[in-house]
Protein backbone atom coordinates (compact mmCIF):
# COMPACT_ATOMS: atom_id res chain seq x y z
CA UNK A 1 0.00 0.00 0.00
CA UNK A 2 1.14 3.43 -0.74
CA UNK A 3 -0.06 6.78 0.48
CA UNK A 4 -0.25 9.98 -1.47
CA UNK A 5 -1.03 13.50 -0.33
CA UNK A 6 -4.26 15.11 -1.37
CA UNK A 7 -4.67 18.79 -2.17
CA UNK A 8 -6.85 19.34 0.92
CA UNK A 9 -4.07 18.20 3.20
CA UNK A 10 -5.22 14.58 3.79
CA UNK A 11 -3.67 11.38 2.62
CA UNK A 12 -5.21 8.92 0.18
CA UNK A 13 -4.79 5.14 0.46
CA UNK A 14 -4.24 3.15 -2.67
CA UNK A 15 -4.70 -0.59 -2.76
CA UNK A 16 -2.61 -2.70 -5.07
CA UNK A 17 -5.01 -5.31 -6.49
CA UNK A 18 -2.25 -7.37 -8.07
CA UNK A 19 -0.68 -7.86 -4.72
CA UNK A 20 -3.94 -8.95 -3.16
CA UNK A 21 -4.72 -11.47 -5.92
CA UNK A 22 -1.22 -12.77 -5.80
CA UNK A 23 -1.69 -13.56 -2.11
CA UNK A 24 -4.50 -16.03 -2.83
CA UNK A 25 -3.20 -19.52 -3.27
CA UNK A 26 -5.45 -22.16 -4.81
CA UNK A 27 -4.75 -25.76 -4.13
CA UNK A 28 -6.01 -28.68 -6.17
CA UNK A 29 -8.23 -29.84 -3.31
CA UNK A 30 -9.85 -26.42 -3.09
CA UNK A 31 -10.60 -26.39 -6.84
CA UNK A 32 -12.15 -29.85 -6.67
CA UNK A 33 -14.35 -28.84 -3.73
CA UNK A 34 -15.44 -25.64 -5.49
CA UNK A 35 -16.34 -27.68 -8.58
CA UNK A 36 -18.36 -30.12 -6.48
CA UNK A 37 -20.33 -27.25 -4.89
CA UNK A 38 -21.14 -25.78 -8.31
CA UNK A 39 -22.15 -29.21 -9.60
CA UNK A 40 -24.37 -29.80 -6.55
CA UNK A 41 -26.13 -26.46 -7.15
CA UNK A 42 -26.78 -27.36 -10.80
CA UNK A 43 -28.12 -30.78 -9.84
CA UNK A 44 -30.22 -29.80 -6.81
CA UNK A 45 -31.93 -26.61 -8.04
CA UNK A 46 -34.08 -28.35 -10.70
CA UNK A 47 -34.81 -31.20 -8.28
CA UNK A 48 -36.01 -28.79 -5.59
CA UNK A 49 -38.14 -26.95 -8.17
CA UNK A 50 -39.71 -30.24 -9.21
CA UNK A 51 -40.36 -31.14 -5.57
CA UNK A 52 -42.07 -27.82 -4.85
CA UNK A 53 -44.21 -28.13 -8.00
CA UNK A 54 -45.28 -31.65 -7.06
CA UNK A 55 -46.19 -30.55 -3.51
CA UNK A 56 -48.40 -27.80 -4.96
CA UNK A 57 -50.02 -30.32 -7.29
CA UNK A 58 -50.65 -32.71 -4.38
CA UNK A 59 -52.24 -29.92 -2.34
CA UNK A 60 -54.50 -28.97 -5.27
CA UNK A 61 -55.56 -32.61 -5.75
CA UNK A 62 -56.29 -33.03 -2.01
CA UNK A 63 -58.48 -29.92 -2.18
CA UNK A 64 -60.25 -31.38 -5.21
CA UNK A 65 -60.85 -34.62 -3.30
CA UNK A 66 -62.43 -32.67 -0.41
CA UNK A 67 -64.71 -30.77 -2.81
CA UNK A 68 -65.73 -34.02 -4.48
CA UNK A 69 -66.46 -35.65 -1.12
CA UNK A 70 -68.72 -32.74 -0.15
CA UNK A 71 -70.51 -33.02 -3.50
CA UNK A 72 -71.01 -36.76 -2.97
CA UNK A 73 -72.41 -36.10 0.52
CA UNK A 74 -74.83 -33.50 -0.89
CA UNK A 75 -75.96 -35.90 -3.61
CA UNK A 76 -76.52 -38.65 -1.02
CA UNK A 77 -78.66 -36.26 1.04
CA UNK A 78 -80.65 -35.41 -2.07
CA UNK A 79 -81.09 -39.12 -2.86
CA UNK A 80 -82.34 -39.73 0.67
CA UNK A 81 -84.85 -36.88 0.29
CA UNK A 82 -86.19 -38.42 -2.91
CA UNK A 83 -86.90 -41.65 -0.99
CA UNK A 84 -89.47 -39.74 1.12
CA UNK A 85 -92.99 -39.89 -0.45
CA UNK A 86 -93.93 -36.50 1.02
CA UNK A 87 -90.96 -34.86 -0.70
CA UNK A 88 -91.86 -36.50 -4.01
CA UNK A 89 -95.43 -35.22 -3.66
CA UNK A 90 -94.22 -31.71 -2.88
CA UNK A 91 -91.86 -31.68 -5.84
CA UNK A 92 -94.57 -33.01 -8.21
CA UNK A 93 -96.96 -30.29 -7.06
CA UNK A 94 -94.36 -27.52 -7.35
CA UNK A 95 -92.59 -28.55 -10.55
CA UNK A 96 -95.26 -30.35 -12.54
CA UNK A 97 -98.35 -28.59 -11.13
CA UNK A 98 -99.96 -31.83 -10.01
CA UNK A 99 -103.04 -31.42 -7.81
CA UNK A 100 -105.03 -33.70 -5.60
CA UNK A 101 -108.58 -34.57 -6.65
CA UNK A 102 -110.99 -31.79 -5.74
CA UNK A 103 -108.38 -29.03 -5.56
CA UNK A 104 -108.60 -25.97 -7.78
CA UNK A 105 -105.35 -24.39 -8.91
CA UNK A 106 -105.09 -20.98 -10.51
CA UNK A 107 -102.04 -20.30 -12.62
CA UNK A 108 -101.24 -16.75 -13.63
CA UNK A 109 -99.33 -16.74 -16.87
CA UNK A 110 -97.29 -13.63 -17.53
CA UNK A 111 -97.58 -13.51 -21.29
CA UNK A 112 -95.96 -10.10 -21.76
CA UNK A 113 -92.36 -10.01 -22.85
CA UNK A 114 -89.86 -7.84 -21.03
CA UNK A 115 -89.94 -5.23 -23.80
CA UNK A 116 -93.75 -4.90 -23.52
CA UNK A 117 -93.75 -4.31 -19.76
CA UNK A 118 -94.02 -0.64 -18.79
CA UNK A 119 -90.71 0.73 -17.59
CA UNK A 120 -92.20 3.42 -15.33
CA UNK A 121 -95.02 2.76 -12.96
CA UNK A 122 -98.11 4.86 -13.58
CA UNK A 123 -99.58 6.64 -10.57
CA UNK A 124 -102.47 4.87 -8.89
CA UNK A 125 -104.62 7.97 -8.67
CA UNK A 126 -104.57 11.52 -10.02
CA UNK A 127 -105.62 13.06 -6.70
CA UNK A 128 -103.66 11.09 -4.13
CA UNK A 129 -99.92 11.19 -4.76
CA UNK A 130 -98.40 11.84 -1.34
CA UNK A 131 -99.64 11.64 2.21
CA UNK A 132 -100.25 14.94 3.93
CA UNK A 133 -99.29 13.77 7.42
CA UNK A 134 -96.22 12.16 8.83
CA UNK A 135 -97.62 8.81 9.90
CA UNK A 136 -94.53 7.85 11.91
CA UNK A 137 -94.64 10.88 14.20
CA UNK A 138 -98.43 10.49 14.50
CA UNK A 139 -97.97 6.86 15.55
CA UNK A 140 -95.34 7.80 18.13
CA UNK A 141 -97.58 10.54 19.54
CA UNK A 142 -100.44 8.05 19.81
CA UNK A 143 -98.30 5.46 21.59
CA UNK A 144 -96.86 8.09 23.95
CA UNK A 145 -100.33 9.46 24.75
CA UNK A 146 -101.63 5.95 25.45
CA UNK A 147 -98.68 5.17 27.67
CA UNK A 148 -98.91 8.43 29.65
CA UNK A 149 -102.70 8.30 30.21
CA UNK A 150 -103.58 8.01 33.91
CA UNK A 151 -106.98 6.38 33.52
CA UNK A 152 -108.63 4.23 30.94
CA UNK A 153 -112.29 4.43 30.12
CA UNK A 154 -114.22 1.16 30.40
CA UNK A 155 -117.37 0.15 28.64
CA UNK A 156 -120.27 -1.24 30.58
CA UNK A 157 -120.22 -4.56 28.73
CA UNK A 158 -119.83 -8.05 30.13
CA UNK A 159 -116.32 -8.33 28.80
CA UNK A 160 -115.02 -5.36 30.75
CA UNK A 161 -112.80 -4.36 27.85
CA UNK A 162 -111.01 -1.06 27.52
CA UNK A 163 -111.92 1.14 24.61
CA UNK A 164 -109.63 3.93 23.48
CA UNK A 165 -110.93 7.47 23.56
CA UNK A 166 -111.73 8.72 20.06
CA UNK A 167 -109.36 11.31 18.70
CA UNK A 168 -109.70 13.39 15.61
CA UNK A 169 -106.73 13.80 13.38
CA UNK A 170 -106.26 16.70 10.95
CA UNK A 171 -106.33 14.29 8.00
CA UNK A 172 -109.68 12.75 9.06
CA UNK A 173 -111.54 16.07 8.82
CA UNK A 174 -110.39 16.90 5.32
Amino acid sequence: MSRTDRPDGGTERRVDVRGWLGGIRLSGFMLIMLGLVVLAVFVLVPTIGTYVGQRQQIAALENSVQVTKSQVAELQKQRDRWKDPAYITTQARARLYYVKPGEVVYLVDDDLSASQLPQEKAPVSDTVQQTRTDWMSQLLRSVAAAGLARTASTTGGATGGISPSPTTSPSATR
